[in-house]
């Protein structure tokens, strides 16, 4: 069987295709024939070497596929069916503590950018029935992250106002999940092209933030003085102050990406005059992948895949990644 692994100290051009040899699952274990995966900011981060990983790590965190073999004491699958990988497979449900966020998979363990894995039952969840596995394989991070923030994190009502910035896999699920609950959306991005696709998927009022450079006022402007509810912040240091700005009294900043940088100021009078809040959202739990899942087969919730690249090919899916060309999610056929 194949795998790529990334070779130390990381960089694209260390991903290296490498031949494998399934393990037969032991008690508690299933064996996968992994078919899809998709590419999320920390997959890139691990391959750049951002993230220092020892030399032969498999990397991608999501993972979808069907069960091939089942160990003893396994009762949750059979051979046949389809599961979904969970990207923190330690944290059961509740409120996340250190021990929960470990063992993340093509980090802290081996990853699913490879046509076989071995790993406990534990580790995976059942597949959306109304998906193909490259739909599913976006769930587990970028869906996910973006249904904590939205109804885990606010509790968000029908009619309640959610700002996404630019046209990323969370920013595009949290499109998704809002207008699926009846809020009212402002998409923002740099691209008229990438807003008009925005609007097809349900957003109501677009702003492209190069020719808008105070968003937050617009935003403003748009609620009617009110502010949204929730902003789902993606960028980091150079968006906080426009989404502090764009907040509702009462609301909350969903801090889920960094793609500005890891360090900047933050308007803070303004964030307790408003009685507003930031927090901070690293993807979620098992029982939330549960109810997400529960809610994307509910509502025929279809992801947004931008395009597919083969195994063979992952150095050029993150390098289309790195372009920003993609709309949604950039996912991997395995």
């Amino acid at each position: 069987m194949k795998a790529m692994t990334l070779k130390a100290p990381g960089g694209l051009d260390n991903l290296v295709m490498t031949d494998i040899e399934p393990v037969a699952p032991g008690p508690g274990e299933i064996q996968v024939e992994v078919k899809a995966s998709s590419l999320n900011f920390h997959d890139y981060a691990v391959v750049a070497g951002l993230i220092p990983v020892e030399d032969g790590r498999i990397p991608m965190s999501d993972g979808a596929g069907t069960v091939t073999a089942v160990g003893e004491g396994v009762s949750a699958f059979a051979v046949g069916d389809r599961v979904l990988s969970y990207f923190f497979p330690h944290w059961p449900a509740g409120r996340p503590d250190f021990s929960s966020v470990q063992g993340v998979p093509g980090d802290m363990a081996q990853g699913f950018a490879a046509q076989t894995v071995t790993r406990p039952a534990s580790h995976f969840s059942r597949m959306p029935s109304n998906l193909d596995f490259a739909a599913a394989s976006t769930l587990t991070c970028a869906g996910l992250t973006a249904w904590r923030a939205m109804m885990v994190e606010t509790h968000l009502r029908p009619g309640d106002w959610v700002l996404v910035q630019g046209s990323g896999g969370v920013s595009i699920f949290a499109l998704q999940f809002a207008r699926m609950m009846g809020c009212n959306v402002i998409a923002t991005s740099s691209s008229d092209e990438k807003l008009a696709r925005m609007s097809e998927l349900g957003a109501q009022h677009l702003i492209n933030y190069r020719q808008v450079e105070n968003w937050g006022d617009k935003a403003l402007e748009i609620t009617g003085g009110r502010g949204v509810d929730l902003v789902v912040e993606v960028g980091g240091p150079a968006t906080v102050p426009q989404s502090v700005r764009a907040v509702a009294f009462g609301g909350c900043v969903s801090m889920i990406g960094v793609l500005t940088g890891f360090a900047g100021e933050v308007p803070t009078t303004e964030l307790f005059q408003k009685n507003a809040r930031i927090s901070g959202i690293t993807v979620g739990s098992q029982q939330q992948q549960a109810d997400m899942i529960a809610a994307v087969e509910a509502n025929n919730l279809q992801p947004v895949v931008d395009i597919q690249f083969p195994l063979a090919e992952l150095a050029d899916a993150f390098r289309h990644q790195e372009a920003h060309k993609h709309f949604g999610k950039i996912c991997v056929e395995i």
